[in-house]
C-alpha cells in the first residue's frame, strides 16, 4: 500500500501506485513519508474518511496555496503566539544561565507551529494535557507570561504557587491540566478528562457540554503501554480527544528510527480504529489544517483522532543535554528550512506580517518578557506561607 498524490499536499492510500521517495525532515533514512495528510487504511470504515474525501475533492479544484489562506488578524494572531513561544524560551535561556532556575528545564524552541496549530482553535473550556516541554502549551492557551516565568523561579505568583516548576504547569482557570515529567504520564490523565466531557453530556444531559481534550506528548512515549491502553479507551467509548505526537525525532539522544520497529507513529491510529494522520509540523498553517478537522470531529462526537507532527526541536533535550549526538548539519538544516517558511508565507500570502508585527516584535514583546522576568524575582520566594 502506498499514496497517490491527489495535489501538492495531499496523499490518499492506495495499493495500485508508488511510493514516492524523498527523505523525511531531519532523519538519516528514507524509510519515512514526506510530509502528507494522510486516511487510515482501506477496508475499515470511518466517519473521518468521508469529511476528509470531501476536503480532499474541494483540494483538487483549488492549489494548496489557496487551501491554506486565512485572514490577516488570524494569521498574525499565529505568527505573534509563535514569536512569543521562541522569545520566551530564549529568555529562560539567559535566566537559567544568571542562576534564575533550578533543576531541569526543557525548552520547546523549533516546535512552535504545533502549539500554535491545535491551541489557538480551541475554547476556554477544552483542555490541554501537556508533557515536562509545556511551557509554550500553557502560553498558547492563555496563561500570562509573567504567571509562568514566576513558576519557573519559584515564586508564589506563579501559575502553581512556586510548588511545580518547569515540568508540571498546570492552570485551572485555563484548563490546563500540568506538564508531567514521565514519559506518557499525562496521556491517561487526558484519556480521563475526554470521559468526563462524554458522562457530562450523555449521562448528565449537559447538552452544551463539547469540551474537547487535546492530549501532547512525544515519539519517544509511543512504545510504552500507556499510550497504547488509552488509544484503545479512546476508540472504544469515542472519547472526544485529540492524541497529538510531536515527533521530534530524537529521545533525549536516541534516534526515533533507531527506537521503534515502525517509525511510522500515525499508523498506531487505524490499529485501533480511529483516524491517523501525518503532517509538516513545522509549517503552521498545514498544522492547523489538520487540527481544525480533527477538533470538529471530536466535538461531533465522532471519536479520537491519533495527528503525528514532524517537527524538530532546535535545542538539546534540556539544559542538561550538551546535544553532542546529533547531527549539526541535520540541525542548521531544519533551522534554515523553519526560516524559508517563514519568509515565503510573509511574501507569498495575502498579508505582510511584518507590517503590523514590527511594533510588537521590537518593542511589546521584549518590554513584557523583560518586565515579566523582573516581576518574577521580586516576588516572594516561599511557595508555602501566603
Amino acid at each position: 500500500i502506498s499514496y497517490s498524490r491527489l495535489h501538492n499536499d495531499v496523499f490518499i492510500l492506495n495499493p495500485y501506485y508508488p511510493l514516492p521517495s524523498s527523505p523525511f525532515l531531519g532523519s538519516h533514512s528514507k524509510l519515512r513519508r514526506p510530509f502528507s495528510l494522510s486516511l487510515r487504511s482501506p477496508g475499515r470504515r470511518s466517519s473521518f474518511s468521508s469529511a476528509l474525501k470531501q476536503q480532499i475533492s474541494k483540494a483538487t479544484a483549488t492549489t494548496a496555496a489557496d487551501s491554506l489562506l486565512i485572514a490577516k488578524e488570524e494569521g498574525l494572531e499565529l505568527y505573534e503566539d509563535m514569536v512569543l513561544g521562541r522569545s520566551f524560551e530564549d529568555m529562560c535561556a539567559q535566566m537559567y544561565y544568571r542562576g534564575k532556575m533550578f533543576g531541569f528545564v526543557h525548552l520547546y524552541n523549533g516546535q512552535e507551529a504545533v502549539s500554535t496549530g491545535f491551541i489557538k482553535l480551541l475554547k476556554k473550556e477544552d483542555y490541554v494535557c501537556s508533557t515536562y516541554r509545556d511551557h509554550v502549551h500553557a502560553l498558547s492557551k492563555g496563561v500570562s507570561s509573567r504567571a509562568v516565568m514566576s513558576e519557573l523561579f519559584g515564586k508564589t505568583t506563579g501559575c502553581c504557587r512556586g510548588q511545580g516548576g518547569s515540568m508540571h504547569m498546570f492552570s485551572k482557570e485555563h484548563n490546563v491540566l500540568g506538564g508531567f515529567a514521565f514519559i506518557g504520564e499525562g496521556i491517561p490523565v487526558a484519556t480521563g478528562a475526554a470521559f468526563t466531557t462524554k458522562y457530562r453530556r450523555e449521562v448528565l444531559k449537559e447538552e452544551d457540554c463539547d469540551h474537547v481534550t487535546l492530549a501532547f506528548f512525544g515519539d519517544g512515549t509511543c512504545n510504552n503501554g500507556q499510550f497504547f491502553e488509552c488509544l484503545n479507551m479512546a476508540a472504544l467509548w469515542k472519547l472526544p480527544i485529540v492524541f497529538v505526537v510531536e515527533n521530534n525525532l530524537w529521545a533525549i539522544g536516541m534516534s526515533h528510527l533507531r527506537a521503534t520497529s515502525d517509525p511510522e507513529i500515525w499508523k498506531k491510529g487505524p490499529a485501533f480504529g480511529m483516524p491517523g494522520i501525518h503532517v509538516d509540523g513545522m509549517d503552521v498553517l498545514k498544522v492547523r489544517e489538520v487540527a481544525k478537522e480533527a477538533i470538529a470531529r471530536a466535538r461531533r462526537g465522532e471519536g479520537p483522532t491519533l495527528v503525528e507532527c514532524e517537527t524538530y526541536r532546535f535545542r538539546g533535550h534540556s539544559f542538561a543535554d550538551p546535544d553532542e549526538l546529533r547531527d549539526p548539519g541535520n540541525l542548521f538544516k531544519n533551522q534554515s528550512f523553519w526560516l524559508s517558511v517563514s519568509v515565503s508565507y510573509m511574501y507569498s500570502s495575502t498579508f505582510l506580517v511584518l507590517e503590523m508585527s514590527y511594533s510588537y516584535l521590537s518593542d511589546t514583546l521584549p518590554n513584557s518578557l523583560t518586565w515579566a522576568a523582573e516581576k518574577a524575582h521580586y516576588a516572594s520566594r516561599d511557595p508555602i506561607v501566603g
